[in-house]
């Protein structure tokens, strides 16, 4: 393969209704988007999400890092081979841009995947995406009256586990609870989202307790890599802890071998910085024991969907629960059509979509975007 042209640009879809969490607030995609073009004029797209709480990235950073290194991409890559030995050879400036570099990893995979007539797997020499998927009702800071609405909504619909995102608010996140109560909602198909709220192991458990509900998991309830203190919640309230935010890389995975079953992974490939750095993940955690959620960024198109489903694939041994995959229920359009989204129950069936069929990331045509401040 031989590249003429990586362009950037932003995305901006609009939500069909805000979602907001204890870190943020959004009604539209923040989104880097990448388009790849060989000499012979396939065309290949990625993803990545920058999010200024997570990796510290945003979208001006993201377009930098794509400007920077553009020209290097175009002599340097020309197969897998030469994509991964590229990320290597960089891997600490990757460290610093992981969204950046996954929408521009994304774009290759896809790229390569058209060129040579396959899958993406195919290309990485993983397992194909096949089967049904189940995904997570994740339900956003809403007021009491909003919240219940959107579980029963989630309930009526078929979903089986439940995620919810606390405020801080305790009466607010005290009506949460007792809707999840009220609505049968058993603890073990529960778990919680602070979104790093609070300050101290003591703040945390005190607050936990008195919204009366024994969530199965906790996810990021202390300042990002307090690992101590998410110990001692745990711990106290007899619950896993997620990670998010407090695990960006994969040598950090080392510290949570003793004991592994205190701690689960929430894995979104944007955040990992990437397909390749993600799988790399999912080995070393079968290493050592450690299970996994196949998360997703709030205002993820189909192809962050796609890519994940990958992941989830490769990790289905160790594999939890996944969320997103939520196309047109969150955006007003997306970048294909149909979707990649879950349907009744939170299902996804691959093989419905013939995905393992298809070249590349294999989701067809691109619907009209709004772009803005492109560079090449």
């Amino acid at each position: 393969m031989m590249l003429e042209s990586i362009q950037a640009s932003v995305l901006s879809i609009p939500f069909n209704a805000a979602f907001k969490h204890a870190s943020a607030e959004r009604a539209f995609t923040q989104t880097l988007w990448i388009e790849a073009r060989a000499r012979d004029g396939v065309l290949g797209h990625g993803e990545g999400c920058p999010r200024e709480y997570v990796t510290t990235e945003s979208l001006a950073s993201t377009q930098a890092f794509v400007a920077s290194h553009t020209d290097d991409w175009l002599a340097a890559i020309r197969d897998v081979g030469t994509l991964a030995a590229w990320a290597h050879r960089h891997r600490t400036d990757i460290d610093a841009n992981p969204a950046a570099w996954t929408a521009v990893e994304l774009a290759m995979l896809d790229l390569l995947g058209k060129e040579h007539a396959c899958s993406v797997e195919a290309q990485l020499g993983v397992p194909e995406v096949a089967g049904r998927f189940r995904y997570t009702a994740v339900l956003g800071d809403a007021s009491p009256r909003q919240f219940e609405a959107q579980l029963a909504h989630y309930i009526h619909a078929g979903f089986r586990d439940f995620k919810i995102k606390l405020s801080g608010n305790h009466e607010r996140d005290l009506a949460k609870t007792r809707a999840l109560t009220a609505a049968g909602i058993t603890t073990d198909a529960a778990r919680a989202d602070a979104n790093n709220l609070w300050s101290t192991t003591g703040m945390a458990v005190q607050y936990l307790k008195a919204l009366d509900f024994e969530f199965f998991a906790l996810e990021e309830p202390l300042r990002a890599g307090d690992y101590a203190g998410m110990q001692g919640i745990a711990a106290a309230m007899n619950a896993k802890i997620i990670l998010d935010e407090s695990l960006l890389r994969v040598d950090q995975v080392e510290r949570f071998a003793e004991p592994p079953e205190r701690w689960i992974v929430n894995l979104r490939v944007s955040k990992m910085g990437g397909l390749l750095r993600s799988l790399e993940l999912v080995r070393e955690m079968r290493q050592i024991g450690l299970r996994l959620i196949v998360g997703a960024h709030v205002g993820e198109t189909s192809l962050l969907t796609r890519a994940a489903l990958t992941v989830a694939t490769s990790a289905r041994d160790l594999l939890l629960a996944q969320e997103g995959a939520f196309g047109t229920h969150l955006l007003a359009y997306d970048v294909v059509e149909p979707p990649l989204m879950f349907g009744p129950g939170g299902v996804l069936d691959a093989d419905e979509l013939n995905i393992a069929a298809r070249s590349g990331f294999g989701l067809g045509t691109l619907a009209s975007l709004h772009r803005a401040e492109t560079t090449s």
